[in-house]
């Protein structure tokens, strides 16, 4: 199995949960892949564990990708890297998919020159916030990351920190008043593209948005939303 290639023309692409078409998502292997390909950037999510820690997991639980019921934010990370994860052919004979840590995919992004997109996925604390930050610059790497979530305060604690860095509200649908919202707050955009429309695009960017989108794995639709001039498109498997 290999990516699809799609005519990107000056849109970005970015890897979701690393390359999670070819390999399990969310783990170092993914991450590897997407490096080793064109892609701008490698998109991910954490979580805190009970002991405080960041692991890169998206669902709340080990359920879908590793057959066991744990709650990720009730379990110490020792207990949670002890879990073999799924392959992509529903077999668990690779002992190295397991859940990665914040510092892993952060190093594997800048061993490659790719731009990390993370996303915040539980509703962190100031001091957590803080805490993400600190592990980012420790590898000197802010300056290549774009935070996104769905949940807004999490952004609004990352601009308080930083005030110019690359941040994105996650959302699935446009709700009154948010474009005001989000230029205020100066965040941009990464919202499911199927509520995109050409008009819809130019809109954004009149207003001085950003616009990424997810999570696109068919070919004309990417290079539909390519040709509309989206900054960022996010896909398991379109490269």
């Amino acid at each position: 199995m290999d990516t699809m290639q799609f005519n990107k023309q000056n849109t970005l692409a970015v890897a979701h949960r690393g390359l999670s078409g070819i390999e399990t998502e969310n783990t170092n292997a993914a991450f590897v892949a997407a490096g080793n390909r064109s892609y701008y950037g490698i998109e991910t999510d954490i979580h805190r564990t009970a002991d405080g820690k960041f692991v890169v997991i998206h669902d709340n639980s080990l359920t879908r990708v590793a057959g066991i019921e744990m709650n990720v934010e009730e379990m110490d990370l020792s207990a949670l890297q002890e879990v073999v994860l799924f392959d992509k052919d529903g077999s668990k004979n690779r002992v190295d998919l397991r859940l990665p840590v914040l510092d892993n995919y952060i190093s594997i992004c800048k061993k490659y020159g790719k731009h990390c997109v993370l996303e915040l996925k539980s509703d962190f604390t100031q001091e957590e916030i803080g805490a993400i930050v600190n592990i980012i610059k420790e590898h000197d790497y802010l300056d290549s990351v774009t935070f996104i979530s769905f949940v807004y305060d999490n952004l609004t604690k990352i601009r308080s920190l930083l005030p110019n860095q690359s941040a994105q509200f996650l959302f699935k649908q446009f709700e009154d008043g948010l474009v005001e919202r989000l230029v205020a707050d100066k965040l941009d955009v990464d919202v499911y593209h199927k509520v995109l429309t050409e008009d819809i695009v130019a809109m954004l960017h009149s207003n001085g948005l950003t616009v990424n989108c997810w999570t696109v794995d068919d070919k004309e639709r990417a290079e539909e939303l390519a040709q509309w001039g989206v900054d960022y498109i996010t896909t398991n498997i379109l490269e």
